[in-house]
C-alpha cells in the first residue's frame, strides 16, 4: 500500500503535495518523493519519513504549478532513494507514481531492455514510465501512448503521471483507490479523500478501468 497525490492549478504544487503526503503517510512511510514541472521535470525523493526528508531536501524548493507525490511501503526493491517514487523514463521527460503491483513487469522489463532501455531501480513501477516512452514513438499524442502502455499491464495499479510537454496529469485506476478532487481553476487527485479536503469537498471516485486527464480547468474520464 502506498499513498499518491497530484495537483494542477494556480498554487505552488510542491506545497499542496507535501501537505497531502503527510495526510497519506499512514499508507506508507519507507520513502517519499515529489516531482513538479518547472520548464522541465524536477524531482526530490529519498528513503525515510516525510518530515525527515523534508528537513534535509526541502520539498517546497520545487517550483511549478503541476506536480505529483508519493509515500511508499516497499513491495518491489529495497528501501532506498533509487527505488523511491516518482520514477522517470530514460530522458526524464515522463514521471509517475504508482500504487499496486505489476504482475508482468519482469516480462515487460526484458522486452524494454532488448530495445535499449536502462533501468535505475528494482521496482515494477519504473517499467511503466519506460513503456510509455516506447509507446510514444508510435502514438499521435501522449494520451494515446499512456493508454497503450496501460493496456499492456497486468496486475493492480493506480498510476498518476506527468509529461513535461503537457499541462495535464494522466491517471489510470485498476484496483487501488484513486479519487479526483474538483476545484476552481485547479484539480487534485489522491489515494484518499482527506488529502484534498482542505481545498475541495467535490470528489469523484474513479472506477476500475478508468483513464482520466486533469487540466487546471477541466477533467475527462475515459
Amino acid at each position: 500500500m502506498c499513498g499518491i497525490i497530484g495537483y494542477i492549478g494556480f498554487r505552488k504544487a510542491s506545497e499542496i503535495i507535501l501537505k497531502g503526503l503527510k495526510k497519506l503517510e499512514y499508507r506508507g512511510y519507507d520513502s517519499a518523493g515529489i516531482a513538479t514541472i518547472d520548464s522541465n521535470i524536477k524531482i526530490i525523493k529519498e528513503a525515510g519519513k516525510i518530515e525527515e526528508i523534508d528537513k534535509i531536501k526541502n520539498f517546497t524548493s520545487l517550483q511549478g504549478n503541476i506536480g505529483i507525490g508519493h509515500t511508499r511501503w516497499a513491495t518491489h526493491g529495497g528501501v532506498n532513494a533509487e527505488n523511491a517514487h516518482p520514477h522517470t523514463d530514460s530522458q526524464g521527460k515522463i514521471s509517475l507514481v504508482h500504487n499496486g503491483i505489476i504482475e508482468n513487469f519482469e516480462e515487460l522489463k526484458k522486452q524494454l531492455e532488448n530495445k535499449g532501455h536502462l533501468f535505475k531501480s528494482q521496482t515494477d513501477t519504473e517499467i511503466i514510465a519506460h513503456l510509455i516512452e516506447e509507446e510514444l514513438k508510435n502514438s499521435k499524442d501522449f494520451l494515446e501512448a499512456f493508454n497503450r502502455a496501460i493496456f499492456k499491464l497486468s496486475g493492480s495499479w493506480s498510476v498518476v503521471c506527468i509529461y513535461e510537454k503537457e499541462n495535464a496529469i494522466f491517471l489510470s485506476r485498476n484496483g487501488p483507490p484513486l479519487i479526483i478532487g474538483i476545484g476552481k481553476g485547479e484539480m487534485f487527485c489522491a489515494s484518499d479523500v482527506p488529502a484534498v479536503l482542505e481545498y475541495t469537498k467535490e470528489v469523484i471516485f474513479l472506477e476500475d478501468g478508468d483513464i482520466a486527464v486533469l487540466k487546471k480547468d477541466s477533467y475527462e474520464i475515459f
